[in-house]
């Protein structure tokens, strides 16, 4: 039997002890898969025929998950914004265990969070979670016990975990990125831990990028660059390399990444590839941050890339390879589906011969299809969403203003919405029978929210 096959069934029997029904899948990280395609299975339990049937639990969290949820052998394990880790039966809405990193406390009502979504590793044992105190936590799936804990930034007071994390190889995958208001001094970066013992292994900064390692914030004389899109490091499914894209920041092409697309090596040891649009400075100035969104892969040779500016940029592999600094050179640039900023992490699903692309932002939902090297727009909303995800053959676009939307994904068709309260960066997941949303805005500072769980009858 395959190392994960087994795996997964030792770890289901184990949960089956405990009362938990066994999975028939799993969702360990924020949108599906390490390349953030936004693509989930393609059999859920969940149709068109029977979503206006499912049954909704609301569970009342002592936390609110300004996320997403993952699903690991028959349970939701979810992440509040003051760190705290659950645990949950999707079945009965009961709390299995629930972890409280130290300083829990003193975070608790303030404007110090975290927006990450947790993640599992391939061996289904393990949970990996972060905290408003700058720590990533590897936590036992089986009942929340912590192995280890590392930091991932010296001033966690201005470095702020806000975007999913992610694994691959070995390896946890996080990013830094600042608070509401850019208070200086703060510097994105990437950081790669080794997942069996949780020493950092490497940090790649977009700021004073010539240093290694964690640096204190005030010792670089450049401040910002946030990598801070809902994706985080998007991991390119054909070499394994890292994608990031940054905000607000210095850029020279040297040492300072700020408003940029960068390509790392899979360790975050070197700059592979970058690029930064011709207009870098105004981005700057203005504050319309390119790394609103993570880069998205639209196949071995094209790259997109979203905005705060209200554009979607194609970017080409090849043109942007190598350390010489990479200004404009966009093969397309389209608006996104209101042209307002995008904040969410679009959708990319290759079906038989085509390729289509599906993202939201705060006035509307829109479907491209790939080809020919090219965007073309196929069909349009004007009801907008956080980020969008494709599961059971059905597009599931969560309106922050409240309710989550069910569409056809070639049509645009709308199949039903569930009723919901609002939110702010949530988004669902769809697996093994049940569609799960957490409600609520991080920026409420509240230490209660809401998980709705709606379950196949």
């Amino acid at each position: 039997m395959h190392r994960a096959a087994a795996a997964f069934t030792a770890v289901a029997a184990a949960f089956a002890a405990h009362g938990a029904a066994q999975p028939t899948q799993n969702w360990t990280t924020f949108d599906y898969t390490a390349s953030r395609t936004g693509v989930g299975p393609a059999s859920t339990g969940v149709t068109a025929a029977n979503v206006k049937s499912l049954v909704l639990k609301k569970v009342q969290l002592d936390g609110t998950v300004d996320s997403s949820a993952i699903y690991v052998a028959g349970r939701l394990f979810v992440t509040t914004t003051y760190g705290r880790t659950e645990a949950i039966d999707p079945s009965t809405g009961a709390v299995a265990w629930r972890f409280t990193p130290p300083g829990y406390a003193s975070w608790a009502g303030t404007a110090q969070i975290t927006t990450a979504t947790p993640v599992a590793d391939p061996s289904l044992k393990w949970i990996y979670a972060s905290s408003p105190g700058g720590r990533i936590y590897k936590l036992s799936a089986a009942n929340g016990h912590p192995v280890w804990s590392v930091s991932i930034t010296k001033l966690p007071s201005r470095e702020k975990i806000a975007s999913a994390l992610n694994f691959a190889d070995g390896h946890v995958i996080a990013t830094t990125g600042g608070y509401i208001g850019d208070t200086p001094p703060y510097q994105g970066h990437v950081a790669v831990i080794d997942a069996a013992s949780g020493k950092l292994l490497h940090v790649w900064n977009s700021l004073c990028s010539n240093r290694t390692g964690l640096q204190v914030p005030s010792t670089c004389p450049a401040s910002d660059s946030a990598i801070w899109g809902r994706a985080g490091a998007v991991v390119d499914p054909t070499t394994g390399d890292l994608l990031v894209a940054t905000g607000n920041a210095p850029w020279d092409g040297k040492t300072n990444w700020g408003d940029a697309v960068l390509r790392l090596s899979p360790d975050a040891t070197s700059l592979l590839g970058n690029y930064t649009p011709s207009n870098t400075e105004q981005l700057n100035s203005s504050d319309l941050d390119l790394g609103s969104t993570s880069p998205f892969v639209l196949d071995a040779r094209h790259i997109g890339q979203g905005g705060k500016d209200g554009k979607i940029r194609v970017l080409s592999v090849a043109r942007m390879r190598g350390t010489s600094p990479h200004q404009g050179g966009e093969l397309q640039v389209v608006s996104t589906p209101s042209g307002t900023d995008l904040f969410t992490a679009p959708a990319v699903w290759h079906t038989g011969s085509s390729t289509w692309v599906f993202a939201a932002d705060n006035g509307g939902t829109q479907a491209w299809r790939w080809s020919g090297g090219s965007l073309h727009s196929a069909w349009q909303h004007p009801t907008g969403g956080t980020s969008p995800i494709l599961a059971g053959g059905l597009l599931w676009v969560y309106d922050p203003n409240g309710g989550l939307n069910v569409y056809r994904p070639t049509t645009g068709a709308l199949v039903a919405t569930l009723p919901c309260g609002g939110g702010h960066w949530n988004s669902p997941i769809v697996v093994a029978g049940h569609v799960v949303l957490p409600e609520g805005n991080a920026n409420d500072h509240a230490t209660s929210g809401v998980l709705d769980i709606w379950s196949a009858r």
